[in-house]
């Protein structure tokens, strides 16, 4: 596809800053009318993932994946839900690993390569529900998992599954880590060291004598971090070995179906490599739209009765596609 060169995405006045758009979208965002109904399943390696379901009986559902540190609660994941539900589709969001507000069985976490989580969420989706169409969708980290998978799955992807939806993704994993290594970023840094230091301690209590926060106040960056507890937890030989093996952006050439790919040229958290403009003019499935504002997980509208503009842009994209039940009316508010 295409690469849009001009996005529709106009940020309200004197909200334009990158940083001012990721910071208000995630502290201040409220979203109210929507209702979960929450449903534990088991994994294959015998741990456990919460879903939380908004259903209204529609024929297509989104299943939506959330950032890192994120839950099914953050705004956009409501907000994204509302939308959708709105439009007559059924929405499930997958809590990743640790993420759900109570602590895993396993040793493992969530972490941006984690699609065989996705894979357990469609597995139990289309064994018990039945759906003429499926849409996934994926925000920052969630993203990049969405996006993996695709890649991966290539042509053998489940023929249910119709278009995908990701935003402000870090397609080179690296690439991201060290964006938001620098000085300018420092206080984002901080802030997700401390809140994954709360899921260490948590699984210092299940696994006792195999994990430690000893000296953690040391660790500065990603690498560090996964340095220390990611790769060696997960299989990896270090944060560089995870970074490659777990980014997207190799496999975005393999996706087969329609997606739309969102990343702001003002995100704070995405270094260069995670704009993959090579690989979205050689894959006629891959739209890349980079407006020129919108931060991280940002794209804020002011006066549109709380829809912001991604929710907007995504509803669009997907009936673009909805190829499946494409006069569908809207489900009951």
């Amino acid at each position: 596809m295409p690469i849009i060169a001009h996005s529709s995405y106009v940020p309200p006045r004197l909200l334009a800053n990158g940083h001012c758009q990721t910071v208000l979208a995630s502290l201040f965002r409220k979203v109210s009318g929507v209702t979960y109904q929450r449903e534990r399943i088991t994994t294959p390696d015998g741990d456990f993932l919460d879903l939380d379901w908004a259903c209204h009986g529609a024929r297509r559902i989104a299943v939506i994946a959330h950032g890192l540190e994120g839950d099914s609660q953050r705004g956009y994941a409501r907000g994204m839900v509302r939308a959708l539900s709105k439009n007559g589709w059924d929405a499930v969001v997958w809590n990743a690993r640790g993420c759900s507000g109570e602590i895993n069985r396993s040793l493992r976490f969530t972490h941006s390569g984690a699609t065989e989580d996705l894979q357990a969420v469609l597995s139990h989706l289309t064994a018990t529900r039945d759906y003429d169409e499926i849409a996934l969708m994926g925000f920052s980290l969630g993203g990049n998992i969405t996006l993996k998978y695709l890649g991966d799955q290539g042509e053998a992807l489940d023929p249910r599954i119709k278009a995908a939806v990701t935003y402000s993704v870090p397609c080179d994993l690296q690439s991201g880590a060290l964006e938001l290594a620098k000085r300018s970023n420092r206080i984002y840094m901080q802030s997700f060291l401390r809140s994954l230091r709360q899921k260490i301690q948590a699984r210092m209590k299940i696994a006792p004598g195999e994990i430690n926060d000893d000296d953690y106040e040391n660790l500065r960056t990603f690498q560090d971090f996964d340095d220390r507890y990611t790769a060696p937890i997960h299989g990896f030989a270090d944060a560089e070995d995870y970074w490659r093996r777990c980014s997207c952006l190799p496999v975005l050439n393999q996706i087969s179906i329609p997606t739309l790919l969102v990343n702001a040229r003002n995100d704070p958290f995405l270094g260069e490599d995670c704009y993959p403009v090579k690989e979205a003019e050689t894959n006629p499935h891959l739209l890349l739209e980079m407006p020129s504002s919108g931060g991280h997980v940002g794209f804020m509208n002011l006066g549109s009765g709380g829809e912001y503009w991604s929710e907007t842009r995504a509803l669009s994209f997907l009936e673009i596609y909805n190829t499946a039940i494409p006069n569908q009316p809207p489900a009951p508010k």
